[in-house]
């Protein structure tokens, strides 16, 4: 019997597009466990959050993610006004749920380019980038952002849409329909993406749950839930649309249930353009917001987005918290890839389209009953990488401070 070997993945990785980092215990070939190691691309956002107005707060919490901006800064607003108690006029609710329909398309375009590349289908990528570019201009003419679109502001969105826009964008959904129609059919006629895909990452359903999996990697567990259709918000109570999942329950179901929503996007935006209500854009807010507090969630492109905020009557929150579904969704990747080949690692890792800057966290040690300085948290991070890692840091100057 080979020898048991743990190889590590990661923070720096050609086949990961961010700084994430595992630990892969093998038994020859076949993967015996996975550890997710998280903390390389913390940011402090949420504590940040604290010390700022809601306002800068907003476009702080639009930067969590660059592809899922709009699902952060409107789940975090519809927290902010449920305290508030502000009634958001319907325009402004149907613009929020059609850029934020926009930002699927861009979100699965990328990842069925990306998990195109980690399988060796290039031609794929470059094609969905292409189509991709289609929806991030269409982006960037509505809201005057490719990225970070910042259309929300507390109490509505700051800019109306056209009828020369909205043409544009019923012209745009035309094409970028016919041209998923082909990606649906090389997804499920291609012969090489069915075998390449086809069980791997498997994940009953029952793990699913156990695992807490979100979005269409719960989706393609024939967990049928989605956050659009149980909680209604902003304006997808006045559309209709079908949730889609499937049960083939691996890498293959993942990509199909992106797809299948692709199509389920350009009918609802079809839907949001014909029936946009002429209603003001927002309704005053104030800048202190009264005690309270509120949990918002949001089905982002990845999956469930969740944000707590608590309201102290300041103009500051007195506290942020959110659960990206990347956090949710990265516990079940040991799961998928026990008894798993070392080859699959990377396209069951990519077929969760993971986000590590929306998931890290940093968790303060503490030494005995009194909290680590800065300092000691540094020397204690040195000390274990030279001792678990041989990696000697005590000659790089950080210029960190107490």
């Amino acid at each position: 019997m080979s020898k048991k070997l743990v190889i590590p993945i990661g923070p720096q990785h050609p086949a990961l597009k961010e700084p994430a980092s595992f630990d892969v215990t093998l038994q020859g070939e076949k993967v015996e466990n996975i550890l997710v190691k998280l903390g390389y691309n913390h940011r402090g956002i949420e504590k940040a959050c604290e010390s700022k107005p809601y306002l800068h707060d907003l476009y702080l919490i639009e930067r969590v993610c660059g592809i899922c901006s709009h699902s952060h800064a409107t789940c975090f607003l519809q927290a902010v006004e449920e305290i508030a108690g502000l009634n958001i006029p319907m325009r402004a609710k149907y613009i929020r749920s059609l850029i934020g329909e926009m930002e699927r398309i861009h979100s699965h375009l990328l990842w069925l380019g990306v998990a195109a590349h980690e399988i060796g289908f290039d031609t794929l990528l470059m094609y969905t980038w292409r189509d991709r570019e289609i929806i991030m201009d269409l982006l960037a003419l509505l809201t005057g952002n490719r990225v970070n679109y910042a259309v929300n502001v507390l109490g509505g969105v700051r800019k109306d849409i056209s009828e020369e826009e909205k043409g544009q964008i019923l012209k745009a959904m035309d094409v970028l329909e016919e041209r998923t129609k082909y990606y649906a059919h090389v997804t499920t006629e291609e012969i090489t993406i069915k075998k390449r895909l086809s069980k791997v990452g498997y994940l009953s359903p029952e793990d699913a749950v156990k695992m807490g999996a979100v979005g269409p990697t719960g989706r393609a567990s024939k967990i049928k839930r989605d956050i659009r259709a149980e909680d209604k918000y902003a304006a997808y109570g006045e559309v209709d649309f079908k949730v889609v999942s499937d049960d083939n329950c691996d890498v293959y179901g993942r990509a199909l249930v992106r797809v299948g929503e692709l199509m389920e996007a350009y009918s609802i935006i079809r839907q949001l353009i014909k029936k946009l209500p002429d209603t003001p854009l927002k309704v005053p807010a104030p800048l202190k917001i009264p005690a309270g507090e509120a949990i918002s969630r949001y089905e982002a492109p990845r999956g469930e987005d969740v944000h707590y905020v608590r309201a102290n009557g300041t103009d500051k929150p007195e506290r942020v918290k959110l659960r990206a579904p990347t956090l949710a969704n990265v516990q079940a990747v040991s799961t998928m890839l026990k008894k798993g080949y070392l080859a699959d690692v990377t396209i069951v890792i990519a077929a969760i389209d993971p986000c590590f800057s929306c998931t890290d966290r940093m968790i303060i040690a503490v030494d005995g009953k009194s909290e680590m300085t800065w300092k000691q948290l540094r020397e204690h991070s040195i000390n274990w990488y030279k001792k678990n890692r041989g990696v000697d840091f005590t000659k790089v100057k950080l210029g960190m401070k107490e």
